[in-house]
């Protein structure tokens, strides 16, 4: 029976954490909130390493709080529920992404994009709202908000959990912007962890699809294990001048400094660029080839809930999965270092149930 348990003891976890800018995961005992009525514990099976991880365990971006237990691409299974929690219980295979809350009253938050929300509480390298860190799935045990919970299909394999980063970051953008249309020419600029997810998508949804790169040794791997139609190295001018005005639009998942006026010259008019990507430092956005083709160029990060349950639904239907290596915990460090070489197709996944062992 579900009960509350607000006025016990903090639990305590354990996980891998890194104390400092080294980057460097060790074992790490903590404590998480105990179980309020609307929460959802659930023990960690599985959980995504995102590039994103690589920037904060070393505040490349100057907003990292340690000690730092990364991980937001998290797949587990409930093992305690609130008394008020409705959608979930003991035994629910379940997903949390990249928050764990958000205001909830907002503008952003009424229309279902908690992700968008000033206020909104990251998985890890946050402060909930009693002020503590919050801490990510590099652990055996996480407590959050059902709300931010989402339902994991039961066709769905539980270590394809960088769905809950890669998969919404590239599905959202997809559908908001109207790139979803069969019959579209949608092109990927980049074949990672993000990339390789929106050919998926855009397969999915009917679209023809190009992928961009400077790689030329990706076209093998693009076409025929991706099923992209076509394939363009971005560094050859010939193949870019000859695909010049043939995309209705472009998601863009690369994360350092690249030209932009390539891009945009290879969408027709009122095509829509999107980028994905973070890089460190400013593009350069020429406005000239905007306004003479009306197009435009934008961001989008994540998804709210809703959409990041409805994407679920649609790669169990459809039996899209990121293609991953799981590994072992006490393997992250290592890990870690193969991702900043790019040395993985295409993303990592701890197996955190099987191999998470307390020291």
């Amino acid at each position: 029976m579900a009960k509350s348990f607000e006025n016990e003891h903090p639990i305590k976890a354990f996980g891998w954490a890194t104390r400092d800018t080294s980057g460097v995961l060790s074992p790490f005992n903590f404590s998480i909130r105990v179980t309020g009525e609307k929460d959802v514990q659930f023990k960690v099976m599985y959980c995504g390493i995102c590039h994103s991880d690589l920037h904060q365990l070393k505040n490349e971006w100057g907003n990292s709080k340690y000690p730092m237990v990364p991980g937001h691409e998290v797949v587990g299974v409930v093992t305690e529920v609130g008394s008020k929690v409705e959608k979930f219980k003991v035994g629910d295979k379940v997903g949390v992404g990249c928050m764990v809350g958000s205001c909830r009253k907002c503008e952003n938050c009424s229309v279902d994009l908690e992700n968008y929300c000033p206020r909104q509480i990251p998985t890890y390298n946050g402060y909930s709202l009693d002020g503590t860190l919050t801490f990510g799935g590099y652990s055996d045990m996480m407590v959050s908000d059902e709300h931010f919970v989402v339902r994991w299909p039961e066709n769905l394999s539980m270590d394809a959990a960088p769905l809950l980063c890669a998969g919404i970051t590239t599905y959202s953008p997809l559908k908001y912007f109207g790139l979803d249309t069969p019959g579209m020419h949608i092109g990927v600029v980049g074949l990672g962890g993000l990339g390789h997810m929106a050919v998926k998508f855009a397969k999915a949804f009917g679209t023809k699809v190009t992928v961009i790169s400077t790689s030329a040794n990706k076209k093998q791997e693009a076409i025929e294990r991706l099923g992209a139609d076509s394939f363009l190295i971005s560094r050859d001018p010939e193949q870019m001048k000859a695909a010049m005005n043939t995309l209705d639009g472009i998601i863009d998942t690369v994360s350092v400094v690249h030209p932009i006026l390539p891009l945009l010259m290879l969408m027709k008019s009122h095509g829509k660029l999107v980028m994905v990507g973070a890089p460190e430092k400013p593009v350069e956005l020429p406005v000239f080839p905007l306004l003479m083709g009306r197009k435009l160029v934008a961001g989008s990060c994540i998804g709210g809930m809703k959409e990041t349950q409805e994407m679920l639904d649609f790669a169990a239907k459809h039996n899209i999965t990121p293609d991953i290596e799981v590994v072992p915990m006490d393997y992250v460090n290592t890990a870690l270092e193969r991702l900043l070489k790019s040395d993985v197709k295409y993303r990592f996944v701890l197996d955190i149930g099987n191999t998470l062992n307390k020291k």
